[in-house]
């Protein structure tokens, strides 16, 4: 059993919302792998580690569903362009030579997916995601996008109050765009919408609309190429 005398503050979060969150300072490295070791993949929460400050917190159902729907969007993408993708979920991607880890609501390999197909990842031997995905619905106590940029994430989509927030890495940070890095031709500002309609109409309808939006793009742009 891992033990810790550390600071433990629970964070407060809007009456609404039924979050559970918890903040530990002053956690060394070699206790936050502990614990990782100790509780091992199978379990609902989520972790942040900077440098001696550790956040767990369990996601939310509001959390979750735009979550999916993002995974499955990027999934139908990849299916009309005909590519591999490499879909790793919330994959702890941690350094020790930095002391900082995160844990994405979801990720992919993309570009690099070739590289780390069938691999176990071990960064900094491997390259990171290519693209990683948060989903928020309440504030964090640790700066993701510090976390993610010092891991070396060059895409990073934020899903927040009805809004998809696409940020690319650029030296010392994210700066926020209006495409995708991995996919340019993507209406980023259609998505939200997608995930609104499946409230009515179901997931995979939402799913379904969303894949034929991306075929009517795909078609334009090879009539226009042509």
């Amino acid at each position: 059993m891992v033990t810790t005398d550390k600071t433990l503050v629970e964070q407060p979060v809007p009456a609404d919302v039924k979050e559970t969150r918890v903040v530990m300072k002053g956690v060394s490295w070699e206790t936050y792998k502990k614990l990782m070791a100790e509780v091992g993949d199978d379990r609902a929460w989520r972790i942040a580690y900077d440098r001696g400050v550790l956040e767990i917190r369990m996601p939310l159902e509001e959390h979750e569903e735009p979550k999916g729907l993002i995974e499955s969007f990027v999934e139908a993408i990849a299916d009309e362009l005909g590519i591999e993708v490499r879909k790793l979920g919330s994959l702890t991607l941690d350094r020790e030579d930095l002391t900082r880890a995160v844990e994405p609501d979801t990720c992919f390999y993309i570009q690099n997916e070739g590289l780390v197909r069938g691999r176990k990842i071990n960064l900094p031997e491997d390259p990171p995601p290519d693209l990683a995905v948060e989903s928020d619905y309440t504030s964090s106590s640790v700066n993701k996008q510090t976390l993610y940029s010092a891991l070396g994430v060059p895409e990073l989509w934020r899903y927040t109050k009805k809004t998809l927030l696409v940020y690319q890495r650029v030296e010392g940070g994210y700066e926020q765009c209006d495409r995708s890095l991995a996919f340019p031709f993507l209406p980023i500002t259609e998505i939200p919408s997608f995930i609104e309609q499946s409230r009515t109409i179901g997931q995979r309808s939402a799913v379904r609309l969303f894949r034929q939006r991306i075929r009517e793009i795909l078609d334009s742009e090879s009539m226009g190429n042509s």
